[in-house]
């Protein structure tokens, strides 16, 4: 079990995966973004737009646009329909390209639950093991049930903290926050999980042209890490990467994940040629030493679980040994247990976490 520790060079990056109402904070729009009532489209190369939400919409994760000569293709769909209308609206202010292809990096939630508001006639594409969850009840597994079961305890934090506050912006911005939330509770019901209707297996290219010039977009599976069936999209040619949550900037969720092949998964990764690379959380990012706190991070869980494992400790003891950090840390403890019932079922060799009862 590989896991035992690349020097980071730089302190762990606070990730707030599936916590946060944007992919990523709002400052001023450079030239080269454009804005909509709900998304922000930054162009991180001619026609390559990464995506974020402003706020006003709950959307928890980032999504990416590539426009080419014939059509576009969208890169993971947020987390319910209603957000994925609401990219779609976005999008429509963007290009009046027909949206013919959209990629699942993965099944989670906060990416792929926006999947039924796309029209019939697109093309779905994900890893083979993205289809085969999403055709389960995904909903009622641990990763989907717990943060949504955790919704009415946030909206209540969020009110009891909105009612001690002085009138005034900062509570206005609360108060917002809490019918964000409202609706996004509601938006959830209305979900129903729509898997990957074109599969690969370890590569893919969708071969277009832009501006007359090739534009290749290859989707590539270099093993199994945050869940077993991660796709990140390469645009060779513009030398830009979305990774969705297989390669983030510090902490990442590793409730569903493969911890001990992890670290292989981002060698091989880090053989890609590529200058920028698109997360599906956070800012987008350049320097490699936020893979290497992204390294730090799963070392340092994996080695703690491991002792706990060894020692006979239980999830529910082995949470309090464990040194949790970036989102983690704050996170409820029905969850830190899921992450340690998973890594203990790798250990174990139970086969994959996500076909077990810590899926």
């Amino acid at each position: 079990m590989r896991p035992t520790h690349r020097p980071a060079t730089t302190c762990l990056a606070v990730t707030a995966l599936a916590l946060g109402l944007a992919g990523c904070g709002g400052e001023e729009a450079p030239d080269s973004t454009i804005l909509t009532d709900t998304h922000t489209f930054e162009e991180v190369a001619p026609g390559v737009y990464f995506i974020v939400g402003t706020g006003s919409i709950f959307v928890q994760s980032n999504a990416m646009l590539v426009v080419t000569d014939e059509d576009a293709l969208v890169v993971d769909s947020h987390v319910t329909p209603a957000a994925a209308r609401a990219l779609l609206a976005s999008i429509a202010e963007v290009t009046d390209k027909p949206i013919t292809h959209l990629v699942n990096t993965h099944y989670h939630f906060d990416h792929a639950h926006g999947n039924q508001a796309f029209p019939d006639d697109t093309a779905i594409v994900g890893h083979e093991f993205t289809r085969a969850m999403l055709m389960t009840d995904v909903m009622s597994q641990p990763t989907a049930a717990i943060f949504t079961g955790n919704i009415p305890n946030d909206i209540a934090r969020l009110k009891e903290e909105a009612n001690a506050m002085e009138d005034g912006e900062e509570k206005d911005q609360a108060l917002t926050a809490i019918r964000v939330q409202e609706a996004h509770y509601v938006a959830v019901g209305e979900t129903e999980p729509t898997p990957p209707n074109v599969t690969l297996t370890s590569r893919m290219t969708i071969h277009r042209t832009f501006e007359g010039q090739d534009r290749p977009i290859e989707l590539l599976h270099l093993g199994r890490g945050h869940t077993g069936g991660d796709v990140v999209v390469l645009l060779p040619n513009e030398r830009v990467v979305f990774t969705g949550d297989l390669v983030l900037a510090g902490a990442a969720y590793i409730g569903d994940a493969y911890v001990d092949e992890w670290l292989d998964t981002l060698d091989r990764f880090e053989e890609l040629e590529f200058d920028l690379i698109l997360p599906g959380h956070g800012q987008t990012f350049s320097d490699m030493a936020q893979v290497d706190a992204l390294r730090q991070f799963l070392a340092d869980f994996w080695n703690q679980a491991s002792a706990a494992h060894e020692q006979g400790l239980s999830p529910e003891e082995a949470i309090a040994e464990i040194e949790w950090q970036g989102f983690l840390a704050t996170a409820p403890d029905a969850l830190k247990i899921h992450c340690v019932q998973t890594a203990y079922s790798r250990m174990d060799g139970d086969g994959d976490p996500e076909n077990t009862d810590s899926a």
